[in-house]
């Protein structure tokens, strides 16, 4: 015979629920960061560029193999 602990099952689905929620949180914290970070290394570039002596110098990279 098979008896269901309705208060562990529901303990059990909250957890659950909350471990998903927070992990969400995090991957999307983790995603605001990365923009961040991205925008500004393109800011920097910018900047360096408008600034450079010669701004054509380093501007093309061609690659050989």
């Amino acid at each position: 015979m098979f008896f269901m602990n309705i208060p562990e099952l529901s303990t059990a689905l909250a957890n659950v629920n909350l471990m998903n929620q927070v992990g969400t949180a995090v991957l999307s914290k983790a995603l605001d960061n990365s923009e961040t970070a991205g925008a500004s290394l393109i800011n920097m570039m910018d900047r360096s560029m408008e600034l450079s002596v010669n701004p054509a110098v380093g501007s093309n990279f061609d690659m050989y193999v």
